[in-house]
C-alpha cells in the first residue's frame, strides 16, 4: 500500500526515536552512522513471525503484503480495491498475483442473492 511520508511523519517518528534531522531516518541496527540496509529490513517480520509462534522461514516482507491483500479480497471479494492497494496498474495483474480463479467468482456469485 502505498502512503506519503509528510516531514511531520518523519520529524515525530525522529522525535519518537530521539533522532536528529541530519540521521537516517531508519538506522542500521549495527551502526549509528549506517541506514537499514535490506537484509536488516527482511529479518524484521522473521523476528515477528517467530515472537507470535510460527515459522519464520514460512513467511517474508512479501509473502505478508501478499497475505493481507489476500485476506482483504476473500472478505469483500472488491478485487479493483486489491488492485489500488497493490499498486497494479493492470488488473490482469491482481487477478494473477492473488490467484483468483473461476471458482472464486462463482463462490462470490452464490453468495449474493438478487
Amino acid at each position: 500500500m502505498q502512503f506519503e511520508i509528510t516531514e511531520t511523519s518523519v520529524r515525530t517518528w525522529l522525535g519518537h526515536r530521539r533522532g536528529g534531522l541530519n540521521e537516517y531516518v531508519f538506522p542500521s541496527c549495527l551502526s549509528a552512522k549506517a541506514h537499514l540496509s535490506t537484509k536488516q529490513y527482511a529479518r524484521l517480520p522473521d523476528q515477528w513471525v517467530q515472537a507470535v509462534g510460527l515459522i519464520p522461514g514460512e513467511y517474508g516482507t512479501h509473502s505478508l503484503r501478499r497475505t493481507k491483500v489476500a485476506m482483504i479480497y476473500k472478505r469483500t471479494g472488491n478485487i479493483r480495491a486489491m488492485q489500488i492497494l497493490l499498486g497494479h496498474s493492470k488488473l490482469d495483474s491482481t487477478v494473477r498475483y492473488l490467484g483468483v480463479d473461476v471458482e472464486d467468482a462463482v463462490a462470490l456469485s452464490e453468495a449474493t442473492d438478487l
